[in-house]
């Protein structure tokens, strides 16, 4: 809380499973290969090929929501969306439309922390997740800028890797509410063997959206989403500069 506002937060983390095929083909997920020697251009969008689903996947998966406290749900569809990704050239990206796993409670232990981030007193706190649902990630993109031009090259080794993207309901009320969840998660995915969860790699990243509102308001404010930050540490960061900078907004705008 800053200057009579309440920070509400709400997280998204994709987490990339530990298979060693894609999600949707048996091209390797092996890191730190050649850019494009894993991803056969042929498949699996050739003409009339249907994707196969990765059995080792939907394993990985099912400890990933356990571990986390969800319901695995007995059916899960896999929607197409009809447009052109440069990352995912295949032109239609598989995603979830009814959930892998939902509705999960969580149980963490957080830290109050005085100004200088030093750990004052633990408590335990409830985290409400929506769900857990399955995905593939997208092919990395480099930009490079000369004096005359910027160029995107495209490295499809990355698409297609499974991953697992965990929903929270806005609960946090702090950074480092958001910060102790982030790395309480890492850990279960880490002990149940879902995931690396090696954020230095990328296969492990967090998205906060971030609002503010007037203390003992019910409705919330207008969110920012802050997008692909691969540091628990810059993600405290980058959301305490979005509280501020919102609060400062909004006190300026209100009367």
């Amino acid at each position: 809380m800053a200057n009579g506002w309440e920070t509400v937060i709400g997280l998204e983390i994709h987490a990339q499973l530990s298979t060693e095929s894609k999600i949707f083909c048996g091209c390797s997920t092996r890191f730190g290969d050649e850019p494009k020697l894993k991803h056969l251009p042929g498949v699996p969008w050739v003409a009339g090929a249907l994707p196969v689903l990765n059995r080792r996947a939907i394993e990985l998966g099912a400890r990933a929501a356990l571990s986390l406290g969800l319901h695995v749900n007995n059916r899960s569809i896999f929607a197409r969306k009809n447009y052109f990704y440069p990352d995912l050239p295949k032109a239609t990206n598989l995603a979830v439309r009814s959930p892998f796993s939902a509705n999960g409670v969580l149980e963490i232990m957080t830290a109050v922390r005085d100004e200088a981030g030093h750990t004052v007193e633990w408590q335990p706190k409830t985290i409400h997740i929506t769900r857990l649902h399955l995905e593939k990630t997208r092919a990395k993109t480099f930009t490079k800028a000369t004096d005359v031009d910027r160029f995107s090259y495209i490295d499809l080794n990355r698409a297609g890797t499974p991953l697992a993207e965990i929903v929270t309901e806005p609960e946090f009320r702090s950074s480092w509410e958001a910060y102790d969840y982030v790395n309480h998660v890492r850990r279960a995915l880490q002990w149940v063997g879902a995931s690396e969860a090696d954020m230095e790699k990328g296969n492990l990243r967090c998205e906060a959206n971030v609002s503010v509102r007037r203390i003992g308001d019910e409705t919330f404010g207008t969110k920012v989403e802050l997008k692909n930050l691969n540091s628990v540490r810059f993600m405290q960061r980058a959301i305490d500069f979005e509280v501020e900078r919102q609060s400062e907004y909004w006190s300026r705008a209100v009367v």
